[in-house]
């Protein structure tokens, strides 16, 4: 695994792409954020994520259980780069290869085999937000951009008074809840949507989240309106997702 100084200047490989400076900024904003300790994991070990959900893409288990009509009905084991944790490599492999069919039995099975909500949640964040930068790249013809290094310090273990369990498969801190250290959660915004709350019970994955979401996408207050654009107008950027989301089998 070929590790990224955190000393180094944004100048990852684009290729001979124009890429916009504030997409730069959030990618290596993203690879800080990978680096450093997070709520629950280290720093070696978010990056060890990060890497592992990289090689899910050329695992032949994974692959195998992928194609057959249910991912159960397969047997064998992950070609890991890791020391994580059986468990723990098993959950990045499927959210990171065959997503759309996770289930609450699963993910049930998963909280009870010893993986607690909260470092499933930060796991998630770190595997899906890698997985976009990834695929940015891939869309460019590019090398995935190198891992960053390791930084030191302990996990906060932060566990926020205003999560609740609902509707979700996890706790999640509504709008109405976000308050003390997590006053700042949220924009103020007339809808928060769900795939943002997903996270929030490690909410320092929600702030990465938003940072990447408003650079890639839009800025969660400009979701409603019809009229937001970007390089594309609203119309295109809405045809575009719903066909990637299309050919990812996203059930959301």
């Amino acid at each position: 695994m070929v590790a990224l100084r955190m000393s180094e200047t944004q100048n990852f490989d684009y290729g001979t792409f124009p890429v916009r400076e504030d997409i730069r900024t959030a990618h290596w904003a993203l690879w800080r954020h990978i680096a450093a300790p997070g709520t629950w994991w280290t720093g070696a070990e978010r990056v060890a994520i990060a890497g592992e959900a990289r090689h899910a893409d050329d695992c032949e288990f994974c692959a195998a259980r992928k194609s057959a009509l249910s991912p159960a009905a397969v047997r064998g084991e992950h070609q890991s780069v890791s020391t994580l944790r059986h468990d723990v490599i098993d959950v990045i492999h499927r959210v990171r290869t065959d997503p759309a069919r996770l289930s609450r039995f699963w993910f049930d099975a998963v909280i009870t085999g010893g993986l607690d909500v909260g470092p499933y949640a930060e796991l998630l964040g770190i595997v899906t937000m890698i997985t976009g930068v990834d695929y940015f790249a891939r869309s460019l013809g590019v090398e995935r951009f190198p891992l960053p290094e390791p930084q030191p310090g302990e996990p906060s273990r932060h566990v926020p008074a205003s999560a609740k369990w609902g509707t979700a498969w996890v706790p999640m801190i509504a709008p109405e809840d976000a308050s003390g250290p997590e006053a700042d959660l949220y924009p103020p915004a007339a809808m928060i949507p769900n795939i943002v709350r997903a996270l929030s019970v490690v909410p320092s994955e929600v702030r990465m989240l938003q940072i990447m979401a408003s650079t890639h996408y839009l800025r969660i207050e400009q979701i409603p309106d019809p009229t937001a654009r970007r390089a594309l107008d609203r119309m295109q950027m809405e045809l575009v997702a719903a066909r990637v989301s299309a050919l990812n089998q996203c059930f959301y």
